[in-house]
């Protein structure tokens, strides 16, 4: 009986026939039959060698039933499961062609100025002036602020950067996307402040530059004649702020304390406008002693107030009120003030006259 069963496997086409055995050697694509003997009663287990020469079973076999017949079955399943598996490549093989074809042919459209099937030509961007100078609109799908970048091909946070259509002979002029969300003062404009003292030729000083996020900006609306005084009382954000002032010449930073004004008075001349978004619990107090050393009368004062920052315990509109009220009596006259809702919570921007002048009554 065993040597009949042996032979009949040996039949079927397999190179090796291997029994378990201590120190067997199982090869890939063999058949190894199991012989298991319990008294009369003998059962052959047929598994199949997959690579790895890992076992796979295939079917059990007793005596009453035809091991050549059993074994000839599972064949014609393995032949059949094949062929499906050669189908199945070969339809996806096509699909990945008839893609490739369709992806070059539209390729190929908008090279020559077509439409190219469903494929769109790429949208022009179309750049508008704001009401600020130095300031510019996006125009397309969304919309967003502008500024027009100082320096060509250099992002300063990441930000991203647009490259205008220009006219024949001339160069393509790049702009930079403001993001309100990053920026009080950009915010501002967005919300839609009435008067903005930062423009082209304009000399600033900024108190809380920061890593100089909002300062890169300034320094593109107010161009290559004006001048910004960067101050920021942490080294760390003052050594990002001295980096980004190598590559723009109209950036001159401060790593000092805003507090003392003295300490940097050599350095820093009259000023037509200070920014603050120092976020200090006596910020109007140091914004107006910048002023008594730096601001000409009647400049401007444009101070971002967040009132958690003041005292988090009252609403942020008495917060306000208190900041408005400091101002006016260091002789700062307020103009205007504007929640920077939704762009920054609990924020206002205020913007004030230093020392303005008396209107002069006119002669009846």
């Amino acid at each position: 009986m065993h040597a009949s069963a042996e032979a009949d496997a040996r039949h079927l086409g397999a190179r090796n026939l291997v029994c378990t055995a201590p120190g067997g050697q199982w090869g890939e694509d063999d058949i190894l039959v199991d012989r298991a003997d319990a008294g009369e009663a003998l059962t052959l287990s047929l598994f199949h060698l997959d690579r790895g020469s890992r076992p796979r079973w295939l079917l059990e076999w007793r005596p009453r039933r035809s091991l050549a017949r059993a074994v000839r079955g599972w064949e014609r399943w393995a032949r059949a499961k094949a062929a499906r598996t050669r189908a199945g490549a070969r339809a996806r093989s096509r699909v990945k062609g008839r893609t490739r074809a369709k992806v070059a042919k539209v390729r190929a459209a908008k090279g020559r100025g077509g439409k190219g099937g469903k494929g769109k030509a790429k949208a022009k961007v179309v750049i508008e002036p704001h009401r600020f100078a130095g300031v510019f609109v996006s125009k397309g799908k969304d919309d967003s602020l502008v500024t027009r970048n100082l320096v060509p091909g250099e992002s300063v946070y990441g930000e991203k950067r647009l490259a205008a259509e220009a006219e024949e002979g001339e160069e393509k002029v790049e702009y930079r996307v403001w993001n309100p969300f990053r920026s009080k003062l950009g915010a501002g404009i967005v919300g839609g402040i009435e008067q903005m003292p930062v423009k082209p030729g304009a000399k600033v000083l900024y108190l809380g530059g920061a890593s100089g996020t909002t300062v890169s900006h300034v320094s593109d609306m107010i161009g290559p004649e004006g001048v910004v005084y960067a101050v920021e009382f942490s080294h760390r954000s003052g050594r990002d702020l001295t980096n980004m002032a190598k590559r723009r010449p109209n950036v001159v930073p401060i790593v000092e304390d805003a507090r003392q004004p003295q300490r940097y008075r050599m350095l820093v001349g009259m000023v037509d406008v200070i920014f603050s978004d120092v976020a200090q619990p006596d910020q109007a107090r140091i914004v107006t002693h910048n002023a008594s050393f730096f601001l000409k009368n009647d400049g401007w004062v444009v101070i971002s107030i967040k009132a958690n920052c003041v005292d988090s315990t009252a609403a942020p509109e008495a917060v306000f009120a208190s900041e408005v009220d400091k101002l006016r009596k260091d002789g700062c006259k307020p103009k205007e003030q504007l929640t920077l809702e939704p762009y920054h919570r609990d924020h206002a921007l205020v913007v004030a006259v230093y020392r303005a002048s008396k209107k002069k009554k006119k002669d009846e």
